[in-house]
């Protein structure tokens, strides 16, 4: 029981005294640099995804499809 209580004990020690946390500023610069690179990706494959037409119950095929099309 003692090895528990001691793991407890040096645990709540490393956490309130030896992590750096951050600020509230350097939170907030994480957070909206995560939030924009999340929003381009999202972008990216939005627009993949009009160019390929890969939705399949839709009746729009695609930029791709609709080239394809024109050349048959």
């Amino acid at each position: 029981m003692s090895k528990i209580i001691n793991y407890v004990k040096d645990s709540y020690d490393e956490l309130v005294h030896k992590v750096s946390w951050p600020t509230m500023s350097e939170l907030t610069n994480s957070t909206m640099v995560v939030f924009v690179a999340s929003l381009i990706i999202a972008l990216i494959i939005f627009f993949m995804d009009i160019v390929t037409g890969v939705h399949p119950t839709l009746m729009w095929k695609g930029l791709l499809g609709y080239l394809y099309s024109m050349m048959a």
